[in-house]
């Protein structure tokens, strides 16, 4: 497993993240844990999740995945870089959800309870609350680290702008600043090529895109003319989410197109897609998901593939339009 450094921090990090959203949700509990036991043997040792997973389907019991991953790290949890996030709905009262103080405050506490830990080593915003004022979330914030709860903070979800007012008014109010960006990132998505990655750049923030595999449509497994196969396209309100995405005869069109680029290189259309998302200068560790353990083995690989020039040029310029698509998308 190779590492890097987590942005302008002092950490480093595997050069792949294990995502959890399946677990409770795709995948039982047995499950999950044959999948933390695969991702750890192959030396993967940065797992993300999120207190509202799962997003549907399973157990929908919101918190139920941390505490899935937190039974599983019991007894070793020094030997992982453990990531969680805040902001979505949790309960019924109209503040419980969203980046304000009291929510944050409560949110981080109950995340700890479900994981069995004291303390979290990344503590996101899940989305960006728009009607709370950054300065309240910025010194909630700061009152997590500054108590050890977190380690460091960072964002999901977020718009350049946005983010670059946060670090401002974090240097302005000298509270502890962002260090990290997780966005949407793959072969289907490049907007944020434009932005936030230079954004990311010139302030040294980690960045941890999600959804390399597009949901799993750059697998390649999926067919336009058939009805999407039960699980992340079909369930809950993840299924709708990823439909609205995805599943576009564009997107299908696309796919075949690089099934035949990759196929003529002789490799997986999963590994180079990741190949392709950790290729970027500005990627620190791309996140992978997987329903059953098995589904790492060619996402993994791509972690030592190193993408031949050629075959990358003609990747970026076959979907080089996804600069500039639908952002509500």
């Amino acid at each position: 497993m190779q590492y890097r450094k987590f942005g302008a921090t002092g950490l480093s990090v595997s050069r792949v993240c294990l995502g959890t959203m399946t677990f409770g949700f795709q995948s039982d509990e047995a499950t999950s844990i044959r999948i933390m036991d695969t991702a750890a043997e192959a030396g993967v040792t940065f797992f993300d999740t999120a207190n509202v997973y799962p997003l549907g389907g399973g157990d929908t019991r919101v918190g139920h995945t941390e505490e899935i991953v937190g039974r599983w790290l019991k007894g070793k949890r020094h030997g992982f870089v453990l990531a969680t996030k805040a902001v979505g709905k949790m309960g019924a009262a109209p503040w419980d959800q969203g980046a304000s103080r009291k929510h944050l405050l409560d949110a981080i506490d109950a995340s700890l309870q479900r994981l069995g830990t004291d303390y979290v080593d990344l503590y996101q915003l899940h989305s960006d609350d728009r009607e709370t004022p950054l300065d309240e979330t910025l010194e909630a914030l700061d009152v997590i680290v500054r108590s050890g709860r977190a380690c460091y903070i960072g964002v999901s979800n977020f718009l350049a702008y946005r983010l670059a007012k946060a670090l401002g008014r974090a240097d302005a109010l000298r509270t502890a600043r962002f260090v990290s960006v997780q966005p949407r990132y793959n072969l289907l998505f490049r907007q944020i090529e434009r932005e936030l990655l230079p954004l990311a750049e010139e302030e040294r923030l980690a960045v941890l895109p999600y959804n390399p595999l597009a949901g799993g449509l750059l697998t390649g497994k999926h067919r336009r003319e058939a009805p999407p196969p039960e699980g992340r396209f079909t369930v809950g309100t993840a299924g709708e989410m990823y439909q609205a995405r995805y599943w576009h005869e564009r997107e299908f069109e696309t796919i075949e197109a690089l099934k035949k680029l990759t196929a003529d290189a002789g490799l997986s259309l999963s590994t180079v897609a990741v190949a392709w998302v950790l290729a970027h200068s500005s990627i620190t560790s791309a996140i992978l998901g997987a329903s059953r353990p098995e589904q790492l083995a060619d996402t993994l690989a791509a972690v030592d593939l190193t993408l031949d020039p050629q075959l990358k040029a003609q990747l970026d310029e076959l979907t080089h339009e996804y600069r500039f698509g639908d952002a509500t998308r």
